[in-house]
This record gives structure tokens, C-alpha cells and sequence, in this order.
């Protein structure tokens, strides 16, 4: 097995959960996804299928009812990382909150029409990542976009010293100071 292959559990719409092995990405070819089990056989899934696959530490196999333990759905508060937060409404009614990248994995998932990439509301929970196929949601809603604090930019025309001016300007005679 390849170390680029991770732990996943699969939660199908019919509540059954398929422990095994996937990539981070690209795994998705033809609406369907070729899972590893874990006595090494290959599965095909169809991805309407599939409610949600989520990335896990530990398989918890004793866990039938919730073994990606995914208890925490919604975010408590505003998120701290960067990322767009997201409310999902899957076709079974039930709603799951997460934080997608701003950066290129999400424009490649919203070209190839698979599916999103989250963050779980609760990143230390045994779920780390989840993917989301777009065939399970009825709704997808912003709630917001979490970026850093930038610094203040300065006003249109207004004259602002370079550090390295502030640094040096008591050693740079007056005379030879630029304008």
C-alpha cells in the first residue's frame, strides 16, 4: 500500500459505513471512487452513493454507530483558521458545517464538479478531513469568509517611510537624504 493512500470511513446513504484506504485527491474517476479495503480488495462506489468520506486517525471498528465520530456538526463559534465556512444540507436533511481551502484545490474540485474538501468543526476529533460529493447536498450556503488580519494599508497619496529609512535615518546625514 502506498503511503499516499489514507485511512477513510465511508458513510453511504443507507447508514452503512465502509472502513479502508484512499488518496488525498484525484480519487474520483467516472462518479465513482475505487476504495482499498482493508483485507485489500478494490471496491467501486458510485458517488451518488456516498453521503461523505471522512479522513480518520484511527478506524474505531467497536464504533458501529459513528466510527468517524463526527459528533460535532456546526461550528460553536467563528472559525480561526483561514477558509470559506460552510453550511451543507445533505439529501437526508441533515446539516454539516465545515472550512474549505481558498486556494487551488478548491477551484480544481469546483472544475471537476466532484465534490469539497473540508475541515471538520472539530479538528481534534478522529475526523481530520472530509469530502463532501456534490451529488449529496441539496443546499450549500457561505456563511462567511475567515481570512487574516492584514495590516493597514496607507491612504492613496499619503507618504509613508520604508522601515529601512526609519532604521538608518540617524546615520544618513541630512544633506544627502532622499526627497
Amino acid at each position: 500500500m502506498s503511503s499516499a493512500h489514507k485511512k477513510v470511513i465511508v458513510r453511504r446513504f443507507t447508514g452503512e459505513t465502509l472502513p479502508g484506504y484512499l488518496p488525498l485527491a484525484s480519487f474520483v474517476r467516472n462518479q465513482t471512487i475505487d476504495l482499498l479495503d482493508l483485507s485489500g480488495r478494490v471496491i467501486s462506489l458510485p458517488l451518488n452513493d456516498i453521503k461523505h468520506i471522512c479522513y480518520v486517525r484511527e478506524f474505531n471498528l467497536n464504533d458501529t454507530a459513528n466510527p468517524e465520530r463526527l459528533v460535532r456538526r456546526t461550528f460553536l463559534a467563528k472559525p480561526r483558521s483561514e477558509g470559506l465556512w460552510l453550511r451543507m444540507t445533505f439529501r437526508s436533511g441533515d446539516l454539516l458545517e465545515g472550512l474549505a481551502p481558498i486556494d487551488i484545490t478548491l477551484a480544481e474540485d469546483l472544475i471537476n464538479d466532484t465534490g469539497l474538501h473540508l475541515t471538520p468543526p472539530d479538528a481534534r476529533s478522529n475526523t481530520q478531513r472530509i469530502f463532501v460529493p456534490r451529488t449529496s447536498l441539496t443546499e450549500l450556503q457561505l456563511i462567511a469568509v475567515i481570512t487574516s488580519p492584514s495590516r493597514r494599508k496607507p491612504l492613496p497619496g499619503a507618504s509613508v517611510p520604508s522601515m529601512q529609512e526609519d532604521l538608518f535615518a540617524n546615520l544618513i546625514p541630512p544633506n544627502s537624504r532622499p526627497n
